[in-house]
């Protein structure tokens, strides 16, 4: 009998402890108020990054009306996908978030004689114009976002002083090796019309 009555008292004593809501709940307030920290600690660096960042000169738009003389032109190349972010060309680390560039979204591309148009529906389109354009490459990684090599259409470009990497992934990855070539060559007869 006082090994039974000792069990049972052990196992009250256990059932108790298990269920101290009061420290339970402590916990779950003291790890949700450490999450909301951090989330905002990281906010913080976020807009501290854009205001290191002011110097960057406002994103180029593509003309609207097709009679204008700077009018996109007839696409070349379209392409579906998402925008994966911009860096400081060189430094896939160095994220670019001024002006929304750091901001992922679905992408729209089109490429025409008169350079890139990027549509992003929920965040703020741009156009980069076809002297601007520096290269084309596939790569594995920017800023936030790695896959396998080659997974990545990275598109170097010039804005103010800054040479720009833009980070693209086309939902059919095979066609990214054509946008290489068509920059490249771009980019070739757009220098040699300049000289």
């Amino acid at each position: 009998m006082n090994l039974a009555a000792q069990a049972a008292a052990d196992a009250e004593r256990k059932s108790a402890e298990v269920t101290d809501w009061a420290a339970r709940i402590g916990w779950v307030v003291g790890l949700l108020l450490f999450v909301a920290f951090v989330y905002w600690l990281m906010r913080q660096g976020w807009k501290w990054r854009g205001s290191l960042q002011s110097d960057l000169p406002e994103l180029p738009e593509a003309p609207e009306a097709p009679e204008a003389p700077e009018a996109p032109g007839e696409a070349l190349l379209t392409m579906t996908g998402r925008y994966h972010g911009s860096t400081t060309a060189g430094q896939w680390l160095d994220r670019i978030v001024a002006h929304g560039l750091g901001v992922r979204s679905r992408a729209e591309l089109t490429l025409t004689d008169q350079g890139l148009a990027v549509v992003r529906p929920g965040a703020r389109d741009f156009f980069v114009p076809a002297g601007a354009l520096r290269g084309a490459r596939l790569d594995k990684g920017i800023a936030g976002k790695v896959l396998a090599e080659g997974g990545l259409l990275i598109v170097t470009w010039a804005h103010g002083d800054r040479q720009i990497d833009s980070g693209f992934r086309s939902d059919h990855a095979a066609e990214q090796t054509t946008w290489v070539d068509a920059i490249e060559n771009m980019i070739k007869t757009t220098e040699g019309t300049a000289r």
